[in-house]
């Protein structure tokens, strides 16, 4: 084979990796506009008509995830099935930013973390990295950590609305998820600054808390635990 051949042969397979590349990111482009559908959805939370609206909106958020769903199934299809972590880069801040959607979504509804197997149910993909396109534990830990932060700003629009006792149900909640975190030993140098922002998250949180109590509103949230979220 001359130079010229060889090198004829070297533009065919970088041109097909091209195409794989362009339909990836179509399809990419696509979750990131359902993405900011359920996000733009979810904001509202933070008004103050919101809070009665929680159930609507997380009803209407996981009709949105049925969208989700379709276009992953044709993500799957875009390239090689062994072949997720050299193209992994296109997709991952917009799957990130879809697990922390879902997790959102769930914590609104029963207030609890949800598993990675949920989060991977909900998106339909797979959890197991054997079973093909799957959700990376690093992507999902990624996206607890942006609800961590969500859940912060949460705190501080509870109070604004009236609602005293959610804050002190969010501080109990990121104190378990904080106490999570360090039991794990996180390599990843992107994640474990992510993680570092967790710290600012709880204290941000504990001031809300602390604020509740000098004010003597605490009394009256403790009063609320119970009852009806």
């Amino acid at each position: 084979m001359s130079v010229s051949d060889m090198f004829i042969a070297l533009q065919g397979v970088l041109t097909a990796d091209q195409d794989i590349r362009e339909e990836i990111r179509k399809v990419v482009q696509a979750l990131e506009q359902t993405a900011r559908e359920i996000l733009t959805l979810l904001q509202g939370v933070h008004q103050g008509a919101g809070f009665q609206d929680i159930p609507k909106k997380c009803q209407k958020a996981r009709e949105h995830f049925g969208t989700v769903r379709t276009q992953m199934e044709s993500l799957k299809t875009k390239f090689p099935a062994d072949q997720y972590y050299r193209f992994h880069e296109h997709w991952r801040f917009v799957l990130q930013r879809l697990v922390f959607l879902a997790a959102f979504v769930v914590y609104l509804e029963s207030e609890t973390l949800v598993t990675r197997e949920a989060v991977a149910e909900i998106l339909g993909i797979e959890a197991d990295r054997e079973r093909g396109f799957h959700l990376d534990i690093e992507d999902y830990l990624s996206g607890v950590l942006t609800l961590a932060s969500e859940l912060a700003r949460l705190a501080v629009n509870s109070v604004t609305a009236g609602d005293y006792s959610r804050p002190l149900r969010i501080s109990t909640f990121i104190n378990e998820l904080d106490s999570g975190f360090r039991l794990l030993n996180l390599k990843n140098d992107s994640l474990r600054k992510r993680y570092d922002g967790l710290k600012y998250d709880v204290k941000k949180i504990e001031e809300v808390v602390y604020d509740l109590s000098i004010r003597g509103l605490n009394k009256e949230a403790t009063v609320g635990v119970g009852g009806e979220k």
